[in-house]
């Protein structure tokens, strides 16, 4: 099938439950792995070129069905978008209407970060709630708090978000914003939001994530003037109109932090590229402390090392520059072979350890009480028929999996086909016993592509 007119391997359909992961552990891994755009920041500069009359072109975009959702959403505005390769064109001259899609923005909680966006561009936005991996809590209050203090009045009321900018010129106004979480999607819904307002915009207590400074820097190639992205405070010097843009996304840490922990846990010897060590610092220190060898030896390369042994380590997931709650669910994977008692706790989100049950299901020896998961290593894991309830959880399994004796049948792909960019068929190229089985019948129930909706 041609790269330009579909994206044939993005899976997100319910039926694509149907199929599943097949493992055979205990084969090592080598070679070298091509990490691809990030996620996290694919998702909200899609977003972000509504910001733009004219065309983006943006580059590193990685195949995963949350790519195509967000195009779907895009494409339900008017927008127009083609894909070659890992090249997406976007052009959003004429955003035709101001209503998202509920079918579609209940099915990505990122898509809601374009609200801030429309409603710069159109002075109005109607946005239903959003969905997304069940996770735990993420109120939307802090995005409607941020646009009200711009100016913006806003109701939510049957489950959708509407919001208009009065006055005769349509434009939100600068502001001061206090987040009271440092919340990634509240503090680049509100910086783009500001990029068109009149005035200046500060936001306070702003989340300091490298796909927040990878937004930053996309709308300040299309003009805007945004600074301090990376720190706690942003400030946003609003400007009349953006220009088009030819841009490049940073590489994804998380898939590049996963394929990191597979090595370990398969005591293997691979090569990550490209990769910005600066984002993996915390991920990166984990692993040292266990006992893994990881060289920097050239640039945007990490070269990892077999160990001989791994010690216990404990961990605490912290907004960035701490631990990623992203790497929480693969590196517990890694824990259950480490020597010793490991304790994991999860700070960020509330219902994020319902991987360790099924860990346990391959013979893990996990204990949960709240958001601790205590971790006591085990000899050895067994395969099992396993589910992935969400992202990294899936993730996570697919980890357990690659060192577990026997076979692994992982259900729940939809999840795994959301954030990673053909995880298996990499894994497959790095030597590991792995096979997707049962996609025919989902085949033809996958949802449109970008270009045939944009046709």
């Amino acid at each position: 099938m041609n790269p330009s007119t579909s994206l044939p391997d993005a899976k997100f359909a319910p039926e694509a439950d149907s199929s599943v992961l097949q493992i055979w552990g205990g084969h090592p891994l080598r070679g070298h792995v091509k990490i691809s755009g990030a996620k996290n920041a694919a998702l909200v500069i899609m977003a972000g070129a509504l910001l733009c009359p004219g065309d983006c072109r943006i580059r590193n975009v990685p195949l995963l069905a949350d790519v195509e959702r967000m195009g779907q959403v895009l494409s339900a505005l008017g927008v127009q978008l083609t894909r070659q390769g890992d090249i997406l064109d976007i052009n959003a001259s004429e955003i035709k209407t101001s209503k998202a899609p509920y079918e579609l923005v209940t099915q990505l909680r990122a898509s809601f970060f374009a609200i801030g966006a429309i409603l710069a561009r159109l002075g109005v936005a109607q946005m239903p709630l959003p969905g997304g991996c069940a996770i735990g809590a993420r109120p939307v209050d802090l995005h409607v708090r941020g646009l009200q203090a711009m100016g913006a009045e806003v109701q939510i009321e049957h489950g959708i978000c509407n919001a208009y900018v009065p006055g005769s010129s349509r434009r939100l106004k600068g502001a001061k914003i206090y987040l009271d979480i440092a919340s990634v999607g509240a503090t680049e819904n509100l910086m783009m939001a500001a990029t068109l307002a009149e005035g200046e915009t500060i936001i306070e207590n702003a989340a300091r994530e490298p796909e927040v400074v990878d937004l930053a820097n996309f709308c300040n190639a299309m003009g805007a003037k945004i600074k301090g992205a990376g720190t706690s405070r942003i400030i946003i010097e609003g400007v009349p109109k953006l220009h088009s843009v030819d841009y490049s996304i940073i590489p994804d840490r998380i898939e590049a932090g996963t394929f990191l922990l597979a090595a370990a846990i398969t005591r293997s010897e691979l090569i990550l590229s490209p990769v910005a060590p600066e984002h993996l610092i915390p991920v990166i220190a984990k692993l040292r402390d266990i006992g893994v060898t990881i060289i920097e030896d050239k640039p945007e390369h990490l070269h990892i090392l077999p160990a001989e042994t791994l010690k216990a380590t404990d961990i605490e997931t912290q907004y960035h520059p701490g631990f990623p709650t992203d790497m929480q669910a693969p590196f517990m994977a890694l824990l259950t072979l480490a020597e010793g008692d490991s304790v994991i706790n999860e700070s960020v989100f509330e219902n994020r350890l319902r991987h360790a049950s099924e860990l346990n299901r391959l013979g893990a020896d996990i204990r949960v009480k709240g958001n601790a998961a205590f971790v006591r290593g085990v000899p050895k894991l067994s395969g099992a028929p396993v589910l992935g309830t969400d992202l990294r959880a899936s993730a996570a399994l697919v980890i357990a999996g690659l060192a577990a004796e026997g076979k692994t049948t992982i259900q729940g792909l939809q999840h795994l086909d959301r954030g990673y960019d053909r995880l298996d068929a990499k894994l497959q190229q790095l030597g590991a016993k792995i096979l997707r089985v049962g996609e025919t019948s989902a085949d033809a129930e996958i949802a449109p592509s970008i270009s045939s909706l944009s046709s």
